[in-house]
């Protein structure tokens, strides 16, 4: 299957809402139909009503115009209605795309995007793809009011209808070329204001900790550089709409004067009637309209465009890992196994963790624990070497069904809005085991200090709570899943010495007779485990038990006890 393309995107949000595009196409025609008559009808009344002073043919013509008026308004209602509902539906369509292609388990769309750019990529870049379905009938629609002044300009004067038939393709072409510079400025434009979103996210998201180590300042001058470019892009981007607007108000209004002018002349020449040059010349200033409608759509089209190719390049992402068709079994024993695996500090890792087995992992090389885990984690395919779980390897399981299996808990996982037991039990299967994992996280104790206990509303992201209360809440959450193998990172470092010391006690009795990896430095949890494996250059160096190594590993004790 290829790859989604600008070009693609638009022409998939094209085809989902073909049956209101025309629609609203022909209803939008018939308005521009009806306003193309109006000029002609007021000429008609002029040479058959008041030339001739006839009272009933005012009448008659007078009521026409009136049904040609109401004919107007409601086709331009309902074009109106229709052409934003598959505006909003394609949009709509595109949102849940990137939805889905953010959430892909095979990951990938975040990689080079601040997670406030890709909110607003499928926003307001999704909502101006959208808007083309919005577009399209109005354009029909301007070049149908364009064929019926001609065709009336030509039962008028041949001379005249000629003129626009002829004169319409040049000017449609000018028209595009102009366009061009605005499609590439509103590019960028996007391009800045989705960059400096996803800046001030950034910055929001971690407040707290700027103003803890003093960094407001930096931060300040970071976000004013990045709005700054921004503000600078939108400027160009409005000097390019500028230009576009009055290049194509020009250009018109030199059609239309020609159009005109050739109309006075053919009345001066006896050449048609008085009638006739009044809607000759209410034809020629009609085709302002339609033209002043190629102009917007073609402005529009030309920011469309760019917003396509962003929502494109999300889609068209390559997946971080490879995935699979396979699945763990119903219930895996839980063996871990690592060989020869290469990523970033990682170099040529073996590791094996056996069934139901507590396993120590000291890195004292922190990159080396993020690399880690996140191979264990799916994240991403090691360069060279390979996982397995139960003697399948991961590459042949699927991302999704493989992190049911093996969990990783991040030591600075984020919590979700909603009460604390909410967040508990987010990634448990009917929320059993809840207050179990509470009481083994030491989250049972930061629930009692809240108002409502664990009902309590926690604010996004868990900043009502301290880091160490946050931290607790993250464990109990991932020990309330219960899954075959939890690969833990750091749980306690925001934790004082007491509750430490509980946590490693309650933490290797809710896991008894499942695998356990504990990626720490913590005393208090290494002397619980079964076996401690110390990384040593992104390889498997000293193992043993927590005491063995703290007595035979001088390297261990300055990496765990210092």
């Amino acid at each position: 299957m290829s790859l989604p393309t600008g070009r693609s995107v638009l022409r998939e949000a094209v085809s989902g809402q073909r049956k209101l595009i025309g629609g609203a196409a022909v209803l939008a025609s018939v308005h521009q139909g009806g306003e193309a008559l109006v000029p002609v009808i007021v000429g008609i009344v002029i040479d058959e009503a008041v030339s001739t002073g006839s009272t009933s043919a005012l009448v008659r013509w007078i009521v026409v115009l009136a049904v040609v008026f109401g004919a107007l308004s409601m086709s331009y209602r309902l074009a109106a209605r229709a052409a934003e509902r598959a505006s909003e539906q394609a949009a709509h369509g595109l949102r849940l795309r990137l939805t889905r292609r953010v959430l892909d388990p095979r990951g990938g769309a975040e990689s080079g995007r601040l997670p406030g750019a890709l909110v607003n990529i499928a926003t307001g870049d999704a909502k101006r793809v959208g808007s083309v379905n919005g577009l399209l009938p109005f354009g029909v629609a301007g070049f149908v009011g364009l064929l019926v002044s001609a065709v009336l300009l030509l039962r008028i004067s041949v001379p005249l209808g000629l003129l626009v038939l002829l004169g319409t393709p040049p000017l449609l072409w000018l028209t595009h070329l102009v366009g061009k510079p605005l499609e590439r400025r509103s590019g960028d434009e996007q391009e800045r204001a989705a960059h400096a979103s996803g800046v001030a996210t950034d910055l929001v998201s971690g407040l707290r900790v700027l103003k803890g180590i003093g960094a407001e300042a930096a931060a300040v001058a970071r976000y004013r550089r990045t709005s700054q470019d921004s503000l600078a892009a939108t400027l160009r981007a409005a000097r390019a709409h500028a230009g576009h607007d009055g290049a194509i108000l020009a250009l018109t209004g030199v059609f239309i004067a020609v159009v005109a002018l050739v109309g006075a002349n053919l009345a001066a020449s006896g050449s048609i009637s008085v009638g006739e040059l009044v809607a000759a010349v209410g034809l020629a200033q009609f085709l302002l309209g339609p033209f002043q409608i190629f102009a917007w759509v073609n402005g529009q089209l030309a920011q469309s465009r760019a917003s396509a190719g962003r929502v494109a390049s999300v889609l068209a992402a390559q997946p971080t890992v490879t995935s699979g068709t396979g699945s763990p079994a119903e219930r895996p024993e839980g063996g871990l196994r690592l060989r020869g695996v290469t990523h970033g500090s990682l170099t040529g890792l073996d590791l094996d963790v056996a069934p139901g087995e507590l396993l120590g992992v000291v890195s004292p090389d922190p990159a080396c624990a993020a690399h880690l885990l996140e191979c264990l984690g799916r994240e991403t395919d090691p360069a060279s070497g390979s996982l397995e779980l139960d003697g399948v390897a991961f590459t042949e399981t699927d991302p999704h069904e493989l992190r049911r299996a093996v969990l990783v808990a991040a030591h600075d996982a984020d919590l979700f809005e909603g009460s604390l037991l909410d967040n508990v039990v987010a990634l448990s299967r009917g929320g059993e085991g809840a207050e179990r994992a509470l009481t083994a996280a030491a989250a049972d104790e930061v629930a009692q200090t809240l108002p409502e206990g664990v009902h309590t509303l926690v604010a996004e992201r868990g900043r009502s709570l301290s880091g160490g209360q946050r931290q607790r809440v993250a464990l109990a959450r991932a020990l309330a899943a219960d899954p075959p193998v939890l690969v833990v990172h750091d749980p306690t470092t925001a934790v004082d010495a007491v509750t430490e010391a509980r946590i490693a006690g309650e933490l290797r009795e809710i896991r008894r007779g499942r695998t356990t990896v504990l990626v720490t430095t913590s005393p208090a949890l290494l002397a619980e485990t079964d076996r401690v494996v110390v990384l040593d250059g992104g390889a498997a160096g000293a193992q043993g038990t927590h005491a063995d190594l703290v007595h035979a590993d001088p390297g261990y004790r300055t990496a765990v006890l210092s």
